[in-house]
């Protein structure tokens, strides 16, 4: 009698079809971790923006553009890791500097991100809200 060794062809099938079905949730959830991670490298700029501009506020009594507060650029600042460009808006405020708003905007794959643009203001204000999940289903976004 001739005994066959090996995998037959349906276990070999099973095999597969399990291995897709692990695919099919790990991809995508592997997908919103990288996002969430790379948040934080625009997160970190903003947060070292408005450290700058607080410290520039103690003995300027006003805020000021990227560049005044020791960034080499006037008008954009990249991230450490290149996942975000960030601006400053300074406030109206017939050019006195009393506000300003920075905003970190994704570059490249992050651009992707449910969570959008971030965003910081003179008062703290972080947008979008810390307490908002339901534009990310993989925590939130501050």
């Amino acid at each position: 009698m001739n005994q066959g060794r090996g995998f037959s062809l349906i276990e070999l099938m099973v095999v597969v079809a399990i291995i897709a079905i692990i695919a099919a949730v790990a991809i995508p959830s592997y997908g919103r971790y990288v996002f969430r991670a790379r948040r934080a490298d625009g997160q970190a700029l903003l947060m070292h923006i408005a450290n700058a501009q607080e410290r520039y506020y103690a003995v300027s009594h006003r805020y000021g553009d990227l560049q005044v507060i020791g960034f080499s650029a006037t008008t954009t600042a990249m991230s450490e890791a290149g996942h975000y460009m960030a601006h400053v808006e300074l406030g109206d405020d017939h050019g006195a500097g009393q506000s300003y708003v920075a905003k970190a905007v994704g570059q490249g794959a992050q651009a992707g991100d449910a969570c959008g643009d971030l965003s910081i203001d003179d008062t703290g204000n972080r947008s979008p809200a810390s307490t908002d999940t339901s534009r990310n289903s993989n925590g939130r976004c501050w």
